[in-house]
């Protein structure tokens, strides 16, 4: 019964996952004339030897085991949960032991000749060197993982753009010939929009007639007083021509006999051409607002007869 109860226990050596105690690991070793010493233990840290002139090193933590192995003259990571062997150069080494350490690793140093084995026989003669770092294989996983949903994201776009392509590109189409109309409704506006604002202005000077007609009949100009100005210039442009003659004749005397002064035309046409260059802009510009004004103010009085 003693037996039967003792065949039913667990052990602690093994267990159906396929762990192995570090007894079972160091009994197996021996078998090749191998010994396992803890790395941190008082008896090899007198000892004071530099990790790169150990040849293995065995790694544990809970139920997980790796070994960290010198190939050739190169030390390598063999950790299976790595998607490869990781290179470790000489300098790091010692770090990288003290790092496993902290993780809570404990590791133990081979002491004996290891087998040979054809990865050592190779790199012995070449040297290799390692562009990337392997990842762990659960790390790869998800970075598979990640692209690929990000990839069916994408086609998903893709396919829903494939189908709007041509209403993309008539709306830019749109887009455009709004803003070139907006340009074209803003460049052909100014002229309307002085025209509203002259006639803005006259509605305000309506709507107070009575003060408009105190502030103007000072300062602007009436019809009547405009054309009374119109007469007194032609009126002093004759006196000109008059002199400029009487000068002429009385200076070349001679001339007149054989070459008879053509007297300037005086009509009213160019008369009144002289008279558009001589007014200013603003005087002319006055003189409309104030014909404008007395308009709308001769309109105001039909209305208010009526």
């Amino acid at each position: 019964m003693e037996s039967i109860f003792h065949e039913k226990q667990p052990s602690g050596n093994m267990d159906d996952s396929g762990f192995f105690s570090i007894q079972v690991i160091s009994n197996a070793l021996k078998v090749w004339g191998l010994e396992l010493i803890l790395f941190n233990s008082p008896e090899y840290q007198r000892l004071r030897i530099d990790p790169i002139n150990e040849r293995s090193f065995i790694c544990n933590y809970k139920e997980h085991w790796f070994t960290v192995r010198k190939l050739g003259k190169q030390w390598f990571n063999l950790n299976s949960l790595l998607t490869g062997p990781e290179l470790i150069s000489d300098t790091y080494l010692a770090l990288f032991l003290a790092q496993l350490q902290q993780e809570g690793y404990s590791i133990f140093v081979v002491k004996g000749d290891l087998p040979d084995c054809e990865a050592d026989q190779l790199l012995q003669m070449i040297r290799v060197q390692q562009m990337h770092r392997p990842k762990l294989i659960g790390e790869e996983l998800a970075q598979l993982k990640e692209q690929r949903v990000h990839k069916t994201d994408l086609e998903r776009v893709l396919e829903a753009n494939d189908g709007s392509g041509m209403l993309d590109e008539d709306e830019e189409d749109l887009q455009r010939a709004l803003a070139l109309s907006r340009q074209e409704i803003d460049m052909e506006d100014e002229e309307a929009d002085l025209r509203r604002a002259i006639q803005l202005s006259m509605q305000g000077s309506s709507r107070n007639i009575s003060q408009d007609m105190t502030q103007t009949s000072g300062t602007n100009l009436t019809s009547e007083e405009l054309r009374k100005r119109r007469e007194a210039y032609f009126e002093k442009q004759q006196q000109k021509q008059q002199q400029q003659q009487q000068q002429q004749q009385q200076g070349d005397l001679s001339g007149q006999s054989s070459h008879p002064c053509e007297r300037p035309a005086t009509s009213s046409g160019a008369l009144g051409s002289d008279l558009g260059d001589a007014m200013s802009e603003e005087d002319m510009l006055q003189a409309a607002v104030t014909m404008s004004l007395e308009t709308v103010r001769n309109d105001l009085k039909t209305e208010g007869k009526k």
